[in-house]
Parts: structure tokens; sequence; C-alpha cells
């Protein structure tokens, strides 16, 4: 049964269209900004929410025509709300839907909108981020939910200057596993975006001696590229993986990453109302 708190009522704006496994990530996600939000109320002077791939707004479960809150709707609905949010979006018309809806039902909130690609307005996100001072102290959540290997490592990066957490989906059965071969070619870079690394294939040889898992690598490396900027490695695992309810398909797996143990008890505190998660050991 879908949790009512993520439910929305059509309106006949755009939609996203997702299975019916959406439900736990947002559900994940809902209980964890809720926390996040309330927990940082008065220990920073703003609390700062930052979504890349924030898309209309909404999405409609494909089996059931059940209408789900998006991430963007998500974070505005928190019991405490947070003192900014930072919304971008690379289509112009899910862009369009999603500022509807903010001005419908939360045009109290201070919300800012990027209309791009992230990779691309990274800089121009980073400006909407309030500077920190030790006088005026602002700590930053950042969720990244893309379709594919779209996202560059060196957006997290120039993110990861200021103080922010981050949630990140990582498709890495829905795209790497499909696509190994592809990405495998020299002249092929994603791979080299997304881990912000361009020797990743030499290791890749090593690892796939004893371990045939594309996924599992990536997700190693990546985690390792975010240690490298200072962020812990939780002892329980930083990721979390999403299958089909009946658990035969694999999706994708979501990674939380914080450089705070507080951070971490929060996401252990949201992972109760959750299913077990998938640690991958580097």
């Amino acid at each position: 049964m879908t949790d009512t708190r993520l439910l929305w009522k059509p309106d006949g704006l755009e939609v996203n269209h997702s299975g019916p496994w959406a439900a736990e990530k947002y559900a994940l996600l809902q209980n964890y900004i809720d926390i996040f939000s309330t927990g940082m109320l008065n220990k920073w002077s703003e609390r700062v929410y930052i979504d890349l791939y924030s898309g209309p707004g909404c999405t409609q479960v494909r089996d059931s025509g059940e209408w789900l809150m998006g991430s963007p709707l998500l974070a505005m609905s928190v019991r405490d709300p947070f003192d900014k949010y930072i919304f971008c979006e690379r289509d112009s018309q899910c862009l369009a839907a999603l500022k509807a809806r903010k001005d419908s039902s939360f045009s109290r909130l201070n919300v800012s909108f990027v209309e791009g690609d992230c990779n691309q307005r990274i800089t121009d996100i980073l400006r909407l981020v309030p500077p920190h001072s030790r006088s005026h102290s602002v700590l930053s959540f950042c969720f990244v939910d893309p379709f594919s290997l779209d996202l560059h490592f060196d957006t997290i990066k120039t993110l990861a200057a200021r103080f922010v957490d981050f949630l990140v989906l990582l498709a890495l059965d829905m795209d790497a596993r499909r696509n190994l071969r592809n990405y495998l070619r020299p002249s092929n870079h994603k791979i080299d975006l997304f881990l912000g690394s361009n020797d990743w294939r030499s290791r890749w040889k090593l690892f796939s001696s004893t371990d045939n898992s594309f996924q599992r690598f990536l997700a190693n490396e990546f985690e390792r590229q975010m240690l490298l900027l200072g962020y812990k490695r939780y002892s329980k695992g930083n990721t979390k993986h999403i299958s089909t309810r009946d658990e035969t398909l694999p999706l994708y797996h979501l990674a939380f990453f914080s450089r705070h143990q507080r951070g971490y008890q929060f996401w252990e505190e949201s992972l109760k109302y959750s299913s077990p998660q998938q640690s991958f050991e580097l």
C-alpha cells in the first residue's frame, strides 16, 4: 500500500511516469529530509535544499495510476521547510509545471529555479547557495536523481566545496549494465565524466579478474571519489539497493554521503522505515 504522505491529486500539469518502485525511493527521501530539516532547524543559520534533476514535481505510477509527489514537492512539504530551495531542470515544460505547483501550493517559500543541464549550470546553482561565514552558517542537502549516468562528478565536487550532504541515485543497473561494451571503448568518455577520472579502465581490468559486476565496481569507484572529497564511510554501507517489488529486477542504488556523523544518524533513522540496504565494500 502506498504511503499516503506521498500522494498528490492529479492537476492536469506535466508529470513523469515510473514503476511502483518509485514509492520506496520517495518514501526514503521523505523520511530523511523531514528528519534533516527539523533536526538542523536551530543548528544552522540557513538550511538549503538543492535538487539537480527536479522534473515537474510529480510522478504517475504506471500500474496503479496513482500520482506521487516527486522530490521537489516532498521537500517543500516538510514540517519545517528549508530556508531556501534550488531546483534545476533542463526540460522547460517540466520546469514550468514545477513552477506552477510551487506557486499554487507553496507560494510563501523561497525558491529559485535554474533551467538547463545541471552539469552546465552548476556555477549558477552554486551562486544561489547563500555564502557561509562564522556569523552565518549554511548547510545544504542535495538530491541527485538522473535517469542515467549523466551526472558529472565535477558537478558534485563543485557543490562539495560548501557544507553539503548528498543523496545520489546511481543508475548502475538501468544504464551501466546495459551499456558496458560501449563504455569500455576508449573513445567513450561517459564513465570518465561520471567518476571524474580517466584511469578507471585499468582498475576495472584488475577488479573484473575476480568480480565481473560492473555495477559493483562503479559503486565502489564513486564511493572512493566521495571519500577523497572528505565524506565519511558509513559503517553500515553508504548505498541502498532498489529493485522491483518482487526483487527480480535490480534497478538502481541510492548512495548517501555526509562529512558529519550526525548525517549518518539521520540516514539510519530514515532507513528504519525502508527495506534493508545493500552495502558495497571498497
